[in-house]
């Protein structure tokens, strides 16, 4: 008998991978990480994505699928003791899958205690991380594990969900049952299976006996409050951190203030809104203010120490210095013509006079050969070739119409009139 206490997002929750609802990309009849699954080739991995999108189902799966001994750690609660027991474990009992919700929230150490496990295959690990793992996982840990992206649930992934639940649920199958109206349902939840389910039980259980129609109305009475004026996993997300953004770079600090409160106030994580602003810090404002990147860094440092409701202040003060500041994308523009020359030239091979030469053979070889050290020259500087000679000339960096890239613009023009056209 099915314990009623039990939520419905668990109680419907998928064992086997034809029945998880999206994530075909990874998990469809093609995919590459189904193929593994299946032929029970896991390794470890991180898994990456929005809260309720089948990071914890998938993980579960897995440990069903290869049949093999599964430990669930949550690095809320979880220390350097609690992963150190589960890899004893598996030393003694022979190989756990080991997975850590959450796993961003893991400090180095924490992290550090993985290693040597993973590397050695005593352990498979699972981490699921809401969070960019580039940033919150160590790059010791990061390179021993896969990196599989989670894509957030589509409207048709949703309608599937409160069907299954529907129909698939004991529970819910003795209630006569009429989804009259989803759009409060989708809203509220944003794109959250879990909280979409959670939301469905509760509106149901509102009703204690006889038919239950359910509306939007309805919805929203029962989960005590508007539609979100933000949600932090849904379409509105994405939409108020591009306007924050836009309006950082159209030099508005009032906009940017205001969306930068309803970030605030919808809950968003203060790590997200101020690495968003270390970014545009280069990409948007660049040299044409060097201090901004200053700023910028310096704020992600402070909020990440003092968190919120303090962290506010912080973040509003660097908001309007940099929407003040003096904007240029000249770096994100030159470093985007590199790339793209780099694709089409491919790997060009360095000048024999910039080369490096610490051995005999190699200046025998005339690494080095030619080199002219510039402090040896008036103004610290002598014109000589930098870039393989298919690129010659080639001008990434065209400064920014600003005061201080002016400044930049005129010396580039007096050092390489012959070179280059600034």
């Amino acid at each position: 008998m099915i314990d009623s206490n039990i939520p419905l997002a668990e109680r419907i929750r998928p064992t086997k991978l034809d029945h998880l609802i999206g994530q075909d990309h990874l998990v469809g009849p093609k995919a590459v990480l189904r193929r593994n699954i299946e032929q029970g080739l896991v390794p470890s991995m991180i898994l990456w994505g929005p809260p309720g999108v089948g990071k914890t189902t998938i993980a579960n799966i897995i440990a069903n699928e290869v049949h093999q001994s599964f430990k669930t750690l949550s690095a809320i609660s979880a220390g350097v003791k609690d992963v150190r027991e589960v890899i004893g474990s598996a030393k003694r009992s022979g190989k756990i899958i080991l997975f850590i919700d959450e796993i961003h929230r893991f400090n180095k150490s924490q992290q550090d205690a993985l290693l040597g496990a993973v590397e050695k295959g005593v352990i498979t690990l699972i981490g699921a991380t809401t969070e960019n793992p580039s940033f919150e996982v160590n790059s010791a840990l990061l390179s021993r594990c896969q990196i599989y992206v989670l894509k957030p649930l589509e409207k048709e992934h949703l309608k599937l969900l409160l069907d299954k639940a529907l129909t698939g649920d004991s529970i819910l199958k003795k209630r006569e049952i009429e989804l009259k109206e989803t759009d409060a349902l989708f809203r509220l939840s944003g794109g959250d299976a879990r909280k979409l389910l959670n939301l469905l039980e509760l509106t149901v259980q509102s009703v204690a006996q006889g038919p239950v129609v359910i509306t939007n109305e309805m919805v929203i009475e029962v989960a005590q409050q508007k539609i979100a004026i933000y949600d932090k996993t849904g379409e509105q997300h994405y939409d108020i951190i591009s306007a924050f953004i836009k309006s950082i770079r159209g030099s508005d600090p009032n906009a940017a203030v205001y969306w930068l409160a309803r970030m605030i106030e919808g809950g968003e994580d203060v790590k997200f809104i101020a690495r968003r602003l270390v970014i545009l810090a280069s990409e948007d404002i660049g040299n044409a203010n060097p201090t901004a990147l200053i700023m910028a860094t310096n704020a992600f440092q402070a909020v990440n120490m003092i968190g919120y409701p303090e962290a506010r202040i912080i973040l509003s003060q660097c908001v309007i210095y940099l929407a003040c500041s003096p904007k240029s994308n000249a770096s994100y523009q030159a470093i985007n013509k590199a790339q793209a020359a780099l694709k089409q030239s491919g790997d060009l091979p360095v000048p024999m006079h910039i080369r490096n030469a610490p051995t005999k053979l190699m200046k025998d070889l005339d690494y080095g050969k030619g080199y002219k050290y510039a402090h040896d020259f008036p103004n610290n500087f002598v014109d000589q070739e930098f870039l393989p000679d298919q690129i010659s000339g080639t001008a990434f960096y065209e400064p920014g119409q600003n005061s201080r890239e002016e400044e930049f613009r005129k010396r580039l023009r007096f050092f390489w009139k012959d070179r280059y056209q600034y």
